[in-house]
């Protein structure tokens, strides 16, 4: 088994792109959206994300690959470690670069790996692990960080990986036929409510549409990527992603974009993106130009539940945050990442405040709980 790298996505082997998932499986892992991320600069050494793509070659086969990136910040990630690196800073540690193994700019739990049938996949794991622990080792990087993946690492050896647990909020589709069935579960107060949120948009004279990435021309995300810069521009931030990437990626995902527009007196002032698979919808940006009252509830909560229940989708990830989607039927969901610290001190810490972070997460999911909309139902 031999181990390689590769400083851009591109330069992997066609055998193995050929090979990651399908966007129908997953929209995040796979060429169109990795290589969009790399081709367009939102994801390069200038911008902190420094490629380093491990993979696996049996007999000149690729067998496992892993996305890694060096990392000099810990923007983009949304697993926040900013006091971690802080406290290496104060005593007189280097945190930064590190290594993270993550989709950039998409804090959705997914697959963070891809592996061949019919091999051990725990095996695969140590080899890749042993690789990245002796790159650590030579003092390139402080430490390794696995984000949102959708499963454990099959192989954990010496016990060295502490895993981490977060919050988020998603919309389960519970095989409804129309929004009113989901509306007919919750309780009537609650009820009342996202219908008023609802008519408020109407009533500014607003009207949505959804259009997914076939039916979307090169004047769409023109406009859209104005709204997407002016949400981070009033936070006196600098975007992400740029138009190269959002035009990119409307020709090579657009079988798996869905964007919800919001139009007054015939002008297209803001909406909301999202991808999606044959399981989940992912939302991801949202921006307008205009204030509207309850329109990002409409173009980023409303339209994407009505979307899921026509398409048959189960699940409705809308991102990060957000207590204020409880009260509109996003239940808490846990998500879960793994870290490997070298410095041996700073291990021991860092398992410490994890393990006090687990319970006070584990008492606040259960004390969000309780603001869920739904009625009560007797066993």
């Amino acid at each position: 088994m031999v181990v390689k790298q590769s400083a851009r996505f591109s330069d992997l082997p066609l055998s193995l792109i050929q090979q990651l998932p399908s966007a129908n499986a997953n929209p995040f892992l796979n060429e169109a959206f990795l290589s969009a991320l790399e081709e367009t600069g939102c994801v390069a050494a200038a911008t902190g994300w420094q490629p380093c793509h491990l993979w696996l070659e049996d007999v000149g086969a690729p067998v496992f690959y892993l996305p890694l990136y060096r990392k000099s910040h810990s923007w983009g990630e949304f697993v926040f470690d900013q006091n971690w690196a802080d406290a290496y800073h104060r005593n007189g540690l280097r945190y930064y670069p590190k290594l993270v193994t993550s989709i950039p700019f998409t804090p959705s739990s997914g697959p963070r790996w891809w592996a061949a049938e019919g091999y051990d996949q725990s095996e695969l794991w140590k080899q890749v692990f042993d690789v990245i622990r002796t790159q650590i080792k030579s003092g390139a990087d402080s430490s390794w960080h696995l984000l949102f993946s959708e499963q454990a690492p099959p192989a954990n050896p010496d016990g060295l990986l502490l895993s981490r647990r977060d919050t988020q909020f998603h919309w389960n589709n519970r095989g409804y036929n129309h929004f009113d069935d989901f509306l007919a579960t919750l309780k009537s107060r609650k009820r009342k409510s996202l219908r008023r949120e609802r008519q408020k948009v109407m009533e500014q004279g607003v009207t949505l549409c959804r259009v997914t990435g076939t039916e979307l021309n090169e004047q769409d995300w023109l406009d859209y990527f104005q709204f997407y810069c002016n949400t981070y521009h009033q936070r006196g931030m600098e975007p992400h992603l740029n138009l190269a990437f959002f035009q990119r990626i409307g020709r090579t995902l657009a079988n798996n974009v869905l964007m919800v527009q919001a139009y007054k007196e015939g002008r297209f002032i803001g909406g909301s993106l999202c991808f999606f698979d044959a399981k989940v919808l992912y939302g991801r940006h949202w921006g307008a130009i205009e204030d509207i009252d309850c329109l990002h509830f409409e173009a980023c909560f409303y339209q994407g539940i009505e979307f899921c229940i026509e398409r048959g989708l189960s699940r409705f990830d809308p991102g990060t945050q957000g207590e204020h989607k409880l009260i509109r039927g996003f239940e808490p969901v846990t998500t879960t990442s793994w870290h490997y610290i070298s410095h041996s001190g700073f291990r021991h810490a860092i398992a410490q405040y994890l393990q006090s972070e687990q319970q006070h997460m584990q008492q606040y999911q259960e004390n969000a709980t309780e603001y869920l909309p739904f009625k009560i139902t007797e066993n």
